[in-house]
């Protein structure tokens, strides 16, 4: 299937509820949930932030060797939901698309903007694998301020990140008696967008 840019409408509208969370005190607006395939070809989900997005698609970071790291590696598909309850009557946003792998550039310009404290976080944590104990996360911690300290903190060679881009997006937008407005925006196989109402 052809990956096209989203529509203008399609971001634009994204924009809009956008910056209304933030205008209406969503505690965190970039909040999202991100599902992906297990290896054995179950559902897998969990809350991440979203640091880009433009018309190619929605950015996230993470180790690369961590669980969803791997589940993506292995199926690059993911969808994404954000709610936003806040927003008018509340809404959502869901977006369903293939996966693929941000540029190095932008992956050591994100990393680079990190908090030091986040830059060695990444560099201690062996993201979802067993921890035995407390202290020894704090050792790992305390090796690498060390390995680092008086220099800036490169970004670690399986840390990265993962731009969906879209197949389908819809907003979904609360209404009373569960009568939702629900708009579908899908890409055909030849990259063509279209846009239809569901029912609640």
């Amino acid at each position: 299937m052809r990956m096209t840019a989203l529509t203008p409408e399609i971001l634009s509208t994204f924009d809009t509820l956008f910056a209304e969370a933030l205008a209406a005190g969503e505690p965190d607006r970039t909040a999202m949930t991100v599902a992906t395939v297990a290896m054995d070809g179950r559902p897998s989900a969990r809350i991440v932030l979203l640091k880009a997005h433009d018309a190619r698609g929605f950015v996230f970071y993470t180790h690369l060797d961590g669980r969803k790291g791997r589940e993506l590696q292995a199926h690059p598909q993911a969808a994404l939901l954000f709610h936003w309850p806040r927003v008018r009557d509340g809404v959502q946003v869901r977006i369903e698309g293939d996966v693929e792998f941000v540029t190095d550039a932008e992956a050591d310009a994100y990393f680079a903007s990190r908090p030091r404290g986040s830059q060695i976080g990444a560099w201690a944590s062996q993201q979802s694998e067993t921890l035995a104990s407390h202290a020894t996360f704090e050792a790992k911690l305390a090796q690498f301020e060390a390995e680092f300290a008086g220099r800036e903190v490169p970004r670690p060679p399986r840390w990265s990140g993962f731009r969906v881009r879209p197949r389908a997006v819809e907003f979904w937008f609360g209404a009373q008696y569960r009568l939702h407005e629900r708009w579908l925006y899908e890409c055909s196989a030849d990259g063509e967008w279209s846009k239809r109402m569901l029912y609640p």
